[in-house]
C-alpha cells in the first residue's frame, strides 16, 4: 500500500489520529477549530477516498459512519520524512537536520532534546552497514 497523503487527507488523518474514531461531522468540527474550513461534503469525500486507499475504515452508527485510522501515525510520519529526505534533501540527513535546527520555531528546550538524542545515538554506536556499502 502506497502511503502518501494530500494536504486535505493529512488534515483529516491528523484529526482521526488525535481524536480517534469520528464521524464526518466531528472531523469537520475539529478542522474548523484549527481554521481549516471545509464543507461537510468535502470532508466526507476525503474520508471516502482515504477508505478506498485503505487508510481508514468505518463502522455504521445509525445514519452516520464512524471512521477510524487504519494506518499508524508513526509509520505514516516515518514514510513522509523518508520521502521528504529523499526528494527535498537529496538523501542527506545532515541537510534535513541543518534545516530543522536553523528554523526559528525550534526553541532552546527542543534543541537540547535533539542534542540528547544525537548524543545517545553516538554513544550507542553505528548501525551495521550492509555488505558492499562503503565507509565514510
Amino acid at each position: 500500500m502506497r502511503l502518501a497523503f494530500s494536504d486535505r487527507e493529512l488534515d483529516v488523518m491528523t484529526v482521526l489520529w488525535q481524536h480517534g474514531p469520528s464521524t464526518a461531522g466531528e472531523v469537520r468540527e475539529q478542522l474548523a477549530a484549527r481554521d481549516v474550513d471545509l464543507a461537510y461534503n468535502t470532508v466526507l469525500s476525503v474520508l471516502r477516498t482515504l477508505e478506498e486507499k485503505g487508510h481508514v475504515g468505518h463502522v455504521v452508527e445509525g445514519k452516520a459512519h464512524r471512521y477510524r485510522p487504519l494506518v499508524d501515525r508513526a509509520r505514516a510520519g516515518q514514510r513522509a520524512v523518508t520521502r521528504m529526505l529523499d526528494t527535498v534533501f537529496g538523501g542527506s540527513a545532515e541537510l534535513l537536520l541543518t534545516h530543522l535546527v536553523r528554523d526559528r520555531r525550534v526553541d532552546a528546550a527542543e534543541l537540547k532534546r535533539l542534542r540528547k538524542l544525537l548524543d545517545d545515538r553516538l554513544k550507542s554506536g553505528r548501525p551495521r552497514r550492509s555488505r558492499g556499502e562503503d565507509e565514510p
